[in-house]
């Protein structure tokens, strides 16, 4: 079984050149109105198509759970060796486990995380508030 997910983009050379560094593949198919991603780890299917009005939603985010902790550092190189901006958090409670993650932004403003979860817990969230995001708007949280 694998997640179907269709997203529109502004920009669709921009976009592929992001998503191939965070599921570190490239398209199946790419032209130029249409980008296909078929990824077995995660179990993906991500196609993009070009919509110069694409509006993203600032509440949502997605994500990537990942089986070892040494993934979350393979992300961390790949999106910094391709010049993408990162956050990472070490060891940070946040949705009821404690977690290693880096997160990024693809080029019209959606955050993915790439994540390991270290230990279930009964915290929501870390004192300091570290997974939540000021969106310019609102201040949202992983857990939101």
């Amino acid at each position: 079984m694998k997640t179907h997910l269709s997203l529109a983009t502004q920009n669709l050379n921009e976009s592929v050149a992001f998503y191939s560094t965070l599921l570190n593949s490239k398209p199946a198919k790419h032209y130029d109105d249409y980008a296909l991603f078929l990824t077995e780890s995660p179990g993906l299917e991500l196609a993009l198509t070009l919509n110069p009005r694409a509006r993203i939603s600032s509440d949502a985010h997605y994500g990537l759970a990942v089986d070892t902790p040494d993934l979350v550092d393979s992300a961390i190189e790949r999106l910094k060796g391709a010049g993408i901006a990162v956050d990472i958090e070490t060891e940070e409670t946040c949705c009821y486990a404690k977690q290693n993650k880096v997160w990024a932004t693809d080029p019209d403003g959606r955050r993915w995380e790439t994540y390991y979860v270290i230990a279930e817990t009964d915290e929501g969230e870390s004192e300091d508030m570290s997974c939540c995001r000021d969106t310019g708007n609102e201040t949202t949280c992983c857990s939101a």
